[in-house]
């Protein structure tokens, strides 16, 4: 059995052997173009020549453009997984969907009753008629709100099994 760096070893080498042999070909190609011009001497030779180099020069770029990004990637990976490893290890949060739609409601539920205290502070300063009724409306819904956001945080049943580490 073969260690699977090996593979991985083998994989880059023949990625690096086509490019090499890509840009080969295209070193080759323009400097066929340059003796066919030179020999001819003429004008559309020359664009040949100039056409091939800009194929090298945009092949090259492409190459070397991508390996150093390639590369650039392959660090910040090597990065996150060093900075995620000491983490994991620590110990392993897991977030159901449950909870996280729980999270949400309490979230809204805490907006409610943020906006039902606007409305009480806006209906003191006016003193209207009204305003009593709106103050009693609003606390009632802070009420019901805090009762319904307290029911969801009532611990659930433990969870039972092994943890596996």
């Amino acid at each position: 059995m073969e260690p699977l760096g090996s593979s991985a070893k083998q994989g880059r080498k023949i990625t690096l052997n086509a490019s090499t042999l890509a840009m080969s070909v295209m070193v080759i190609v323009l400097l066929v173009a340059v003796i066919f011009a030179a020999n001819s001497n003429e004008i559309v030779g020359w664009f040949v020549v100039v056409i091939s180099a800009g194929w090298l020069l945009l092949a090259g770029f492409m190459m070397f453009g991508l390996k150093r990004g390639a590369q650039k990637i392959n660090n910040s990976l090597r990065e996150a997984t060093a900075a995620a490893t000491p983490r994991a290890q620590a110990g392993s949060v897991v977030v159901d969907e449950a909870t996280s739609q729980r999270d949400m409601k309490l979230d809204h539920s805490f907006k409610i009753v943020q906006v039902q205290a606007r409305v009480i502070a806006e209906q003191r300063e006016l003193k209207n008629p009204e305003s009593e009724e709106m103050i009693d409306r609003a606390l009632d819904t802070i009420q019901m709100t805090a009762s319904n956001a307290r029911d969801m945080i009532k611990p659930a049943k433990p969870l039972d099994g092994e943890i596996i580490g």
